[in-house]
């Protein structure tokens, strides 16, 4: 087997290892090669590759000082303080006279019970109060003190304290919030078996070794008294997550800008919708099965808006007998009090009938690409929350096969090439038909939109006299076959890891295709 070539940093903890004798932690490592931790942490990755070492993960215990314990450090443990007070008056006092002094910072009880313990005072009755006398030689510093000096200049690892200080470590961390301890992760490395077979002389870094080359070195000829670190590519490396836009507003901002692209301006409606504009005004009957509490949530409160006056009578007119439009109408009696309640608007096409409404001179391009709701169960094709696309022209002179090329122009710059039209229904729309797609990559036929001509029962009435093309469907749909998804609920799962994984959506110029 071949000898693995070492990089000059995995030379040198090699032979840190070698030299010790025994596993090391990334820090031991560090210091003694004197590098940074996160290099070894890194060169440890290569080596564990190159099966030089065994990286394991052990779990240490490490005492720190709590709030409590710094506030000794400082002024001293309550005991220590006792003993000064003492000496200062002769080595006794009574309690009360103790309850005075403002050093104790009111711990005389603690203070007391640990001095006691250590045998340095002893409590004695007496007629008035109980009198405090030091009794024993009293240690300049205590194994206690030495601890809280120790730890004052970090965090320090249990079994590294010895035996004095470990002790001192277990009755401090006995007191609340003097000395507290936590376990902690830390890696070791150890040498394999193969390392063995390695000269210790293939391990010396014969020059100071430089990763990067900067103007001074080149300028004043050092570089020449240096070895130039080689870059390993093939070197293991975290990965790193670049900041992208989730793959679903990477399509609805792609959508968009196609849209605009052709000449369509952007429009946008309230969520909370009448009706009136959601239903009535698209001549969808007031009983339709899509009005009911199944399909549609209506609001609870307010549960009423108010009609725009302005276009009431001719809607009704339209729905009860067909007004103007030619039509023989629904031919039921229409009801003001259903056209008023508010509910969550179930398509974008009531912000593009709304729109119509108040400008209906030609030419118009609008289009709506925003959220909708449905009363649906939600699984892995239907949500309650998701996106329509939508657009509208009207024109004086705007025909079907207009709207036939459009589509098929629109499709081919957001990458769908394969397009055929299929005669459908919709309430709204009459000519109708469905915009099917080719998706190449599951070999299926996708129906992707809706299309039509608004019928003159949703025109009329509004004071729209030119034709208005219309088309629109459901976005998840699209984004499913795209994202090659069997799920719908995927694309709102907060998935990290197929967020991440997903490419970036753009449109190739060659095949034409996401």
């Amino acid at each position: 087997m071949a000898k693995p070539k070492l990089h000059w940093l995995e030379k040198l903890i090699l032979r840190a290892l070698i030299d010790s004798g025994r596993p090391m932690e990334y820090g031991e490592v560090a210091d003694a090669i004197s590098k940074d931790e996160g290099a070894v942490a890194k060169a440890s990755l290569w080596l564990k590759e190159k099966d030089l070492v065994e990286v394991k993960e052990v779990s240490v215990k490490v005492a720190k000082l709590g709030t409590v314990g710094r506030d000794y450090l400082k002024n001293g443990l309550p005991e220590r303080r006792l003993i000064h007070v003492l000496k200062k008056v002769g080595g006794r006092t009574s309690i009360d006279e103790l309850e005075k002094e403002r050093s104790l910072g009111g711990e005389l009880a603690v203070a007391i019970m640990w001095a006691k313990k250590k045998g340095w005072i002893t409590v004695e009755d007496s007629d008035s109060s109980k009198i405090v006398r030091i009794v024993d030689e009293v240690p300049d510093v205590t194994p206690e003190e030495e601890l809280l000096e120790y730890l004052g200049k970090g965090d320090v690892r249990v079994d590294a304290l010895s035996p004095k200080l470990l002790d001192a470590c277990l009755e401090l961390s006995g007191r609340p919030k003097v000395v507290e301890l936590y376990e902690e992760r830390r890696h070791i490395m150890i040498p394999t078996e193969l390392v063995r077979s390695i000269p210790l002389e293939e391990l010396e870094v014969e020059r100071p070794v430089v990763t990067k080359l900067t103007p001074e070195l080149l300028i004043t000829g050092k570089w020449r008294n240096f070895e130039l670190s080689p870059f390993d590519i093939n070197a293991p490396t975290k990965p790193i997550f670049a900041a992208k836009r989730h793959p679903l507003v990477t399509l609805i901002k792609l959508i968009k800008d196609t849209f605009v692209e052709l000449g369509f301006d952007e429009i946008k409606g309230p969520l909370v919708e009448l009706a009136f504009w959601n239903f009535d005004a698209l001549f969808q009957p007031q009983d339709h099965p899509a009005r009911e509490m199944h399909d549609t949530f209506y609001l609870a409160y307010p549960g009423i808006g108010k009609l725009p006056e302005r276009f009431v009578e001719s809607v009704r007119k339209s729905h009860e007998f067909g007004g103007d439009t030619g039509s023989r109408g629904w031919r039921y009696k229409w009801s003001r009090q259903e056209a008023s309640k508010l509910i969550l608007r179930t398509h974008t096409t009531a912000t593009t009938i709304r729109h119509l409404a108040y400008n209906n001179e030609p030419p118009i391009k609008v289009f709506s690409v925003d959220r909708i709701y449905r009363n649906e169960k939600v699984d892995w094709k239907h949500l309650a929350e998701f996106h329509q696309v939508e657009g509208i022209i009207m024109d004086k002179k705007a025909t079907f096969r207009e709207l036939m090329g459009l589509i098929k122009e629109f499709c081919n710059r957001i990458g769908l090439k394969e397009i055929t039209f299929r005669p459908s229904y919709f309430p709204y729309t009459e000519p109708s038909a469905e915009v099917i797609v080719y998706m190449p990559e599951k070999h299926e036929w996708l129906e992707l939109f809706g299309m039509g001509i608004f019928r003159p029962e949703v025109t009329v009435p509004l004071g729209v006299k030119h034709p208005v093309l219309a088309w629109g469907g459901g976005l998840e749909r699209l984004a499913m076959a795209l994202f090659k998804l069997d799920d719908i609920r995927t694309l709102y799962a907060n998935d990290l890891n197929w967020i991440r994984g997903m490419p970036r959506v753009y449109v190739d110029l060659k095949s034409g295709r996401l």
